[in-house]
């Protein structure tokens, strides 16, 4: 299996007080199906970012590495944790969340090397 490195770029907006890591948690339950285990992942080794952009809302940057007969599973994978708008965090805190948009990004030339790290492990 040759993996291929993605994006994919999503806005989304948090309820007052969310945590801002809870839609990168649902990412990874979506892939991995626990947001804590042990690398690599099983399906497509993954990083997210949340950064803050304006009040609630959150620019979300997903990179993943994955074969590309997999790639519209990972993406739909991705979509539906988004589009679940909630996660129960281990301290039991709910956050919810509503997507403004969730789309397929380009790998940029600045995250080349993470890009090749993920499609290494």
């Amino acid at each position: 299996m040759t993996r291929t490195a993605y994006a994919h770029d999503a806005v989304v907006i948090l309820d007052p007080g969310g945590d801002s890591r809870a839609p990168g948690g649902a990412i990874t339950v979506a892939l991995c199906g626990y947001w804590d285990h042990e690398p690599p992942c099983p399906l497509a080794p993954h990083h997210t970012d949340a950064s803050p952009a304006g009040d609630d809302t959150l620019r979300l940057r997903v990179l993943f590495a994955a074969d590309p007969a997999d790639e519209v599973r990972v993406r739909s994978l991705i979509g539906q944790a988004l589009s679940s708008g909630r996660l129960t965090g281990p301290d039991g805190r709910v956050t919810r969340w509503m997507v403004k948009s969730s789309d397929a990004g380009s790998v940029r030339p600045d995250e080349a090397d993470h890009a090749a790290r993920l499609v290494a492990s």
